[in-house]
């Protein structure tokens, strides 16, 4: 069987890599000069080095156990625990510390909001089975028909989740304090989504936080990137980049795909083509009238900073590795305004970014040194800075674009010298290297209306009613990604591509008899 796959990103690296492990020939085509999509390094070409996109390791024995079937083994690569799991900032002065241990956690809740701790507690008994039975029922299968998910015990289960309230509602169930409810449901914005707006369904990411813990991949995330190209190329998987991976058009011929058209080699045939890749752009490969139409919400996008810092903030706190004290730098830290919901909210309905009369925008900040010590030069700190913006404020014309780009600076003042007086004394004046990005550069690289997480976890983009790994009645067409069932988020990719490459299997054998 010889598959052709559309796109180098993470989902059609393990779906390539999981085939020609099955005995298929396989080749893979990418546009862009490097694999990895949005698992990718941001670099000024010398000292400093930091990920351009995800940086929180999430559901680590899932991770493990998905790369260890495709033969990549632990001595592979090296996960480095982060707990205290993160710090959030408020502009009073609170800081609150998450910590892995429930208990803990609990007392820290207590401390700050007397009476949220017993909150914390049933909150963990209510998850724990709802995440494993959640996990077998929604993440470990496809719905290629809508009706496989509306079964009786699915249906109880969603009852039992309040699929119908949002992430941000549950939390409220548990917790009195606002903040509280902040720290319990602002994860939705890992995978684009808003805490009031993605459904309760997404609460396994805050309750995960505490059972699996938070990690950092040592050399940074995208570090996974090479480690499957070398895989790949192992096992005879071909690789196509550049204008030799540009596909230009898919062919469909009485119902099925024959292969597609590169920019530069004309066609390729092939038995199955796997689109991987934001799922709208899909329908812009097919002939005309191939994809019945569709409008999707975009995620959110995000202007991102990256800085190379001649400063070592992981030492203000006493020596790395020991317990840090509530002052002390941790490797993740959010920076919240007074109401995060507020917040996000009126950010939503601007049809630009904040700017300097608006209040200032929540956002994350990622100190890598503080839990590697090897992260940047000694002496210097790499820091990633994640600014959401609930919509993408993407507009198709040249000047919009550079007004984003210019607002993004200004907006980029303000939070340096607020981090400066908040956790990070001295980061102006130490600033070696920046660099910043904006929804327009996703655009450019085929982000879908340059969200940052595909399209978005909204109630009706989820489940069975996000696009699966046989998107349309054609023979031979596939897609995998995080656009596709079962979402976001470099775990659930990897488990989409299982979740596809498990379907091939019997499909090939259904087609075959072998």
């Amino acid at each position: 069987m010889k598959a052709g796959i559309i796109g180098g990103g993470l989902g059609g690296m393990m779906s390539a890599l999981q085939l020609a492990r099955a005995g298929w020939e396989v080749d893979l085509f990418e546009r862009s000069s490097q694999l990895g999509g949005r698992l990718a390094f941001e670099s000024n070409g010398g000292m400093y080095q930091i990920d351009r996109g995800p940086t929180i390791v999430l559901l680590p024995e899932m991770l493990q156990s998905l790369l260890a079937e495709v033969g990549i083994g632990s001595e592979e690569y090296e996960l480095i625990e982060c707990d205290p799991l993160y710090r959030i900032h408020y502009p009073d002065g609170m800081c609150l510390t998450k910590y892995r241990d429930p208990d803990r956690m609990a007392e820290e809740l207590e401390r700050l909001f007397p009476g949220d701790g017993q909150g914390m507690r049933r909150y963990m008994e209510d998850m724990a089975p709802a995440f494993t039975e959640g996990k077998t029922k929604f993440l470990d299968r496809s719905f290629l028909r809508k009706r496989d998910f509306f079964s009786i015990d699915n249906l109880k289960l969603l009852g039992r989740l309040r699929a119908y309230q949002s992430t941000r509602q549950l939390a409220a169930r548990y917790f009195k304090a606002e903040r509280a409810i902040d720290a319990f449901s602002l994860q939705t914005l890992y995978i684009g989504g808003l805490p009031g707006a993605s459904p309760s369904l997404y609460s396994f990411i805050p309750y995960a936080e505490h059972e699996f813990g938070i990690w950092y991949w040592k050399g940074g995330y995208a570090s996974l990137v090479p480690l499957l190209e070398k895989h790949l190329i192992a096992q005879g998987v071909q690789i196509h980049q550049g204008d030799n991976g540009d596909v230009t058009g898919i062919q469909i011929e009485d119902s099925m795909a024959k292969g597609f058209h590169t920019r530069n080699n004309g066609f390729h045939s092939y038995d199955h083509v796997i689109y991987n890749g934001d799922f709208p752009n899909l329908s812009k490969l097919l002939p005309a009238g191939k994809a019945k139409p569709r409008s999707f919400k975009p995620s959110s996008g995000c202007i991102l900073l990256y800085i190379g810092a001649e400063k070592r903030w992981s030492d203000d706190g006493g020596p790395i590795g020991e317990p840090p004290t509530d002052r002390s730098v941790i490797p993740h830290q959010y920076f919240l305004p007074q109401s995060l919901n507020h917040s996000l909210e009126q950010m939503a309905a601007r049809l630009k970014p904040p700017g300097d009369s608006d209040e200032l925008p929540p956002y994350y900040i990622f100190n890598p040194v503080a839990a590697d010590p090897e992260a940047a030069p000694a002496g210097h700190s790499v820091l990633y800075v994640l600014i959401p913006l609930p919509v993408p404020y993407l507009e198709e014309d040249v000047g919009a674009r550079e007004r984003l780009r210019e607002s993004a600076s200004m907006l980029a003042e303000r939070i340096i010298a607020d981090a400066e007086e908040r956790a990070f004394p001295g980061l102006k004046a130490s600033i070696r290297w920046m660099n910043i990005r904006t929804p327009a550069d996703g655009a450019a690289e085929g982000w879908y209306q340059g969200g940052s997480f595909g399209i978005a976890p909204t109630l009706s983009q989820s489940g069975p009613f996000r696009p699966q790994i046989v998107p349309y009645p054609i023979k031979g067409l596939y897609s995998v990604g995080a656009s596709i069932h079962p979402g976001g988020g470099v775990p659930i990719v990897l488990q989409g591509a299982k979740l596809l490459t498990d379907h091939l299997t019997k499909e090939r054998v259904s087609w075959t008899g072998a």
